[in-house]
């Protein structure tokens, strides 16, 4: 098995900063905490799938991590956009652009 990317343990602690986020918004749409919660979580298995793969598949579940990384984002902006939560924590934002950052790095 090959070494696991760096940036998941950088992921590991997104998925804990986003614990009551998706508690709060699920307060007002369980929908999009599901779908956020499936999105986040979406990031660490792919990078998990994709560090024991090899050659297209290893780039595939890494471009999957991406996607997922940018729909995290997304259901991020959709939960400010609507009043589910005033805020997004700047620490947990800054995680966040650099698991995509990686991500494009390794995926594209």
């Amino acid at each position: 098995m090959d070494k696991m990317l760096r940036i998941y343990t950088t992921i590991m602690d997104v998925l804990r900063m986003l614990r009551p986020v998706v508690a709060e918004i699920e307060m007002h749409d369980r929908d999009l905490a599901r779908q956020l919660r499936r999105a986040a979580s979406s990031m660490a298995l792919n990078v998990g799938e994709g560090s024991g793969s090899s050659g297209g598949t290893r780039r595939e579940r890494y471009r999957n991590a991406l996607g997922s990384s940018q729909e995290t984002g997304a259901c991020l902006d959709v939960s400010v956009a609507l009043g589910y939560v005033e805020q997004v924590d700047a620490k947990l934002l800054d995680a966040l652009d650099k698991v995509r950052a990686t991500l494009v790095k390794v995926a594209v």
